[in-house]
């Protein structure tokens, strides 16, 4: 009887799933905000100009941790102090997002606002870098009917059929716009629809108090975290200060009548994996949330939660099912923390997934 007990407890513990772990996969001295992962496996971030004039906007992560100019060292040359004898339209000037479409291009988006302040003219741009041969394919250029002065175009996702692609604006109007990517013809929808906009209510808050500037405002940051459905139907996102989630068919995108999906809490990324899943990064608590997408207005449920993971950003998903996260440490920056280190150090995290913990309902 002994011997079978035995037995059947090795049996369990083999066939139990472990908790997550958190791996640290690089350090940067400078704040990060997106990360992609090709299928192949290469590792991508960007650096933006929020608080400084970074030297590099966005790099290849090598597995030494050392951080390569992409697509070029030209591209990054970018420096806010010669602005006026550079020319924005091929130069990185302030990159918010990496997404690799999985058809073998790197994307990047760059809203080219500095400090998140006036948007540089001939900036704005969405970028198609192939993968093969590490050269752009594509410039898109977003003129003022589409990145506006006070708009901060800030995340992207891409149809399957890579047609569109769905960009947040997170600025001082929010708003999602499509692009059409072969033609490049873009359009704002939503904007200032309530869906997309801070949330009056919510208050952002960092250890457990209210996240404030030195000045007394509070974070406002519209629609932010977007991620589309894996057969394109359904689109989602929400605003960093909101605690709502919404979806919309993207048939029916300039209807305006988006959903609630349910709350999520106050979130930056969002991202759809190829369990069907969305996963979630938890500003507040430090944390990785998994939402069930088919089981209506629930609460996520907490994947892992970790203080090392400081104002947790984006997210990518590696082809064996890990998760990367950006900890962008906001809360940490000279923009709300006075005295603080203009080049503050941030992190990119791997989470293997597996079991989510239940939330409090």
């Amino acid at each position: 009887m002994i011997s079978r007990i035995a037995v059947l407890l090795v049996l369990l513990t083999s066939t139990a799933v472990a908790e997550p772990t958190l791996e640290k996969v690089a350090t940067f001295k400078h704040q990060v905000t997106g990360v992609a992962v090709s299928p192949d496996g290469r590792i991508f971030v960007n650096f933006p100009r929020w608080s400084e004039d970074s030297p590099v906007s966005v790099a290849e992560v090598k597995k030494n941790g050392e951080l390569v100019p992409f697509p070029s060292t030209e591209w990054n040359a970018w420096r806010n102090a010669k602005k006026d004898q550079m020319t924005a339209n091929d130069h990185w000037v302030c990159v918010q997002s990496v997404v690799a479409d999985g058809q073998g291009n790197l994307w990047v988006l760059d809203p080219a606002a500095p400090a998140q302040d006036r948007v540089v003219k001939g900036g704005p741009k969405l970028v198609q870098i192939d993968l093969a041969t590490n050269r752009p394919a594509k410039v898109i250029a977003f003129d003022e009917t589409i990145a506006p002065q006070g708009s901060y175009l800030n995340d992207v996702r891409f149809s399957p059929d890579g047609k569109t692609a769905y960009i947040t604006d997170s600025g001082a109007k929010g708003a999602i716009v499509v692009v059409d990517l072969a033609s490049g013809k873009s359009r704002r929808v939503l904007d200032g629809h309530p869906s997309t906009q801070p949330d009056p209510t919510v208050v952002v808050k960092s250890d457990g108090k209210p996240l404030r500037r030195p000045d007394g405002r509070g974070v406002e940051f519209a629609a932010d975290g977007i991620a589309l459905s894996g057969d394109g139907k359904t689109l989602y996102w929400q605003a960093i200060k909101g605690k709502t989630l919404y979806s919309i068919p993207t048939a029916n995108i300039d209807s305006a009548k988006p959903q609630v999906v349910g709350e999520n809490g106050p979130a930056d990324g969002l991202w759809i994996g190829r369990d069907g899943r969305m996963y979630i990064t938890g500003i507040e608590d430090s944390s990785m949330k998994v939402r069930d997408l088919t089981a209506g207005g629930a609460k996520p449920d907490i994947l892992i939660a970790d203080r090392r993971l400081r104002w947790p950003d984006s997210i990518a998903e590696g082809a064996d099912g890990t998760l990367y996260v950006t900890t962008s440490h906001i809360q940490d920056s000279a923009g709300f923390k006075p005295g603080a280190p203009i080049a503050l150090p941030t992190e990119l995290w791997a989470i293997k997934s597996s079991r989510p913990k239940a939330a409090t309902r």
